[in-house]
C-alpha cells in the first residue's frame, strides 16, 4: 500500500483554471471517486476541493495507474487537456504525499499562511468520502495522524495566534482601500457559507455593517444569529437594488455560474470595492470602471506581507510536520511489526503442536508425557525466537525497515494486511480544537 496525492492549487494554478477544476456538487465528487477507485490497486481515495485547491488523497498499490485515471477523471470534469493537467500538477508519493497532507492540514500550504479554514475543509472532504464509503482505515490513519500534527503547530507556534483566512485578508483590503478605518461603513456579504461567516465577522468586529444575502433565508438568519449585532439579512432577490446602493460587497457563494452581472449594475456617484471570493466565480466582468472588482489571486499582496511576517513560525511549523511525518511512518511499521511476529510465533507453535502430535501417534513418546514435551519445545521456540523477534522490533524506526518486513513475510509466507484487522480505530469525530 502506497500514498499518492494529486494537488493543484495557488501555487501551481490560476483561478481560471481552478474555476474548471473545482467539485461544488456532491454527485460529480461521488463520480470522480468512483472512478479513480475503479481503477485496479486503488483501495481509498478522498477528493478535497476547495477555493484554492483542488486535490486526491489516493492509497494504492500502483500509483502510476491511479495518477493516470486521476488525470482523466480530471479531463472529463474540466474539459483542460490531460497535457496541461499532467503539466499543472504537484505530484506527491508516500512521505512526499503524506508530509504534504500534514502540511495542508496544518495551513502551511495555503495562501495564506496559518488560515485556520483548510482543517475544517480537509475534514469536511474526509467525512464525505469516508461516510460515502469511499475512504476506510489506510487514509484515515493519515488523516487522524494530520489532524495530530496540525494540533501540535497551532499551540507549538504562534502561527495561527491571529488567525487569517482569504475571507479576513479580503476585509483588511477593504480597509485599505476605505482608507483605513471600516467604521460606520456597509457591507453586503452574499452567501451563507464559511467564508461569508468569516466575512461577516470580520466586518463586524471592525465596526462595519453588514447586510447578508443567501438563497436560504434561514441559513442566512442562522448566522446573523450567532454574529448577533450589527448585520441584518434580505432576500437573495433584492441584492441587484443594494449592490448600487453601497460601497463593499463580499460573494463567496457555491454558484455553478456567476450570480451578479454587468447588466445589474448602475452608475453611482462613488466607487465601489467587491471581493469575489468564489470559485467559480461569482462576479462578471463589469464594465464601469468606478467598481472595483476583487478575486481571490488579487490578494496575493497581503498574502506575501503575510508570509514575511510569519516566515520564522513557519519554519518551526515545517520542523514539526517533518517529525511527525517520520512519527507516522514509523508508526505504520510499528503496526506491521507486531502482526508479524505474533504470526511467525504461531507458525512455529502450530509446527511444533504438528510433530508433537505425530511423535504420540507413533509412539516416539507417551501420550502422558505430551504436556511436558509440548511445554519443552515451546520454550526451545520462544528461545530461538528471541534475538529475531527483538531485531524485528528494534528496526521500526529505520528507514529500511519496510523491505526487512517485506522480506520477512516473504520468507514466511505472511500475509498481515488481512491479520492486522482492527488494531487502528479511526477517530471520525475530531475534536472541536484542531477543526
Amino acid at each position: 500500500m502506497r500514498y499518492l496525492v494529486v494537488s493543484y492549487s495557488h501555487k501551481n494554478t490560476d483561478i481560471v483554471v481552478r474555476e474548471k477544476l473545482a467539485f461544488n456538487d456532491d454527485e460529480k465528487r461521488r463520480q470522480a471517486l468512483r472512478n479513480v477507485l475503479a481503477v485496479e490497486g486503488v483501495d481509498e481515495a478522498i477528493l478535497l476541493s476547495t477555493c484554492n485547491r483542488v486535490e486526491f488523497l489516493v492509497s494504492a498499490s500502483n500509483p502510476s495507474l491511479a495518477l493516470d485515471e486521476i488525470f482523466m477523471t480530471l479531463h472529463r470534469h474540466s474539459g483542460l487537456s490531460v497535457d496541461e493537467l499532467e503539466g499543472r500538477a504537484d505530484v506527491y508519493e508516500d512521505e512526499g504525499a503524506v508530509h504534504h497532507i500534514f502540511a495542508v492540514a496544518s495551513s502551511l500550504d495555503s495562501l495564506v499562511v496559518g488560515e485556520t479554514q483548510i482543517a475544517g475543509q480537509l475534514k469536511e472532504a474526509f467525512r464525505f468520502a469516508y461516510e460515502e464509503g469511499f475512504c476506510g482505515q489506510k487514509l484515515a490513519r493519515a488523516i487522524h495522524y494530520a489532524f495530530k500534527c496540525a494540533a501540535e503547530v497551532r499551540n507549538s507556534t504562534d502561527i495561527s495566534k491571529s488567525p487569517v483566512s482569504v475571507a479576513s485578508a479580503a476585509v483588511a483590503q477593504a480597509k485599505e482601500v476605505m482608507g483605513g478605518n471600516l467604521w460606520g461603513f456597509t457591507g453586503l456579504v452574499v452567501g451563507a457559507g464559511e467564508m461569508s461567516r468569516i466575512v461577516a465577522q470580520h466586518l463586524v468586529a471592525a465596526g462595519c455593517n453588514v447586510i447578508l444575502f443567501n438563497r436560504s433565508m434561514e441559513r442566512a438568519r442562522a448566522i446573523a444569529d450567532e454574529i448577533g449585532e450589527r448585520i441584518d439579512i434580505e432576500p437573495f432577490g433584492a441584492l441587484g437594488e443594494y449592490i448600487n446602493r453601497y460601497r463593499l460587497l463580499f460573494s463567496a457563494t457555491g454558484a455553478p455560474e456567476t450570480i451578479i452581472t454587468d447588466a445589474m449594475v448602475q452608475p453611482a456617484k462613488f466607487e465601489r470595492h467587491w471581493f469575489d471570493l468564489a470559485v467559480p466565480r461569482d462576479i462578471d466582468i463589469i464594465a464601469d470602471e468606478s467598481v472595483h472588482v476583487y478575486a481571490v489571486d488579487d490578494l496575493q499582496s497581503i498574502v506575501e506581507s503575510n508570509l514575511a511576517l510569519r516566515r520564522e513560525q513557519a519554519r518551526k511549523a515545517y520542523e514539526i510536520v517533518g517529525r511527525y511525518t517520520q512519527e507516522f511512518f514509523q508508526w505504520l511499521q510499528s503496526l506491521m511489526i507486531d502482526p508479524l511476529i505474533k504470526e511467525i510465533r504461531l507458525k512455529a507453535k502450530e509446527a511444533a503442536l504438528m510433530e508433537v502430535e505425530r511423535a504420540v501417534k507413533k509412539g516416539f513418546i507417551s501420550p502422558e508425557s505430551r504436556e511436558n514435551v509440548e511445554r519443552l519445545v515451546h520454550n526451545a521456540f520462544k528461545k530461538f525466537l528471541h534475538a529475531p523477534t527483538k531485531r524485528l522490533r528494534n528496526i521500526a524506526d529505520r528507514p529500511g525497515a519496510d523491505s526487512i518486513i517485506e522480506s520477512v513475510k516473504y520468507v514466511f509466507e505472511i500475509d498481515t494486511e488481512i491479520k492486522m484487522g482492527d488494531r487502528y480505530k479511526c477517530e471520525f469525530i475530531m475534536k472541536d480544537d484542531i477543526k
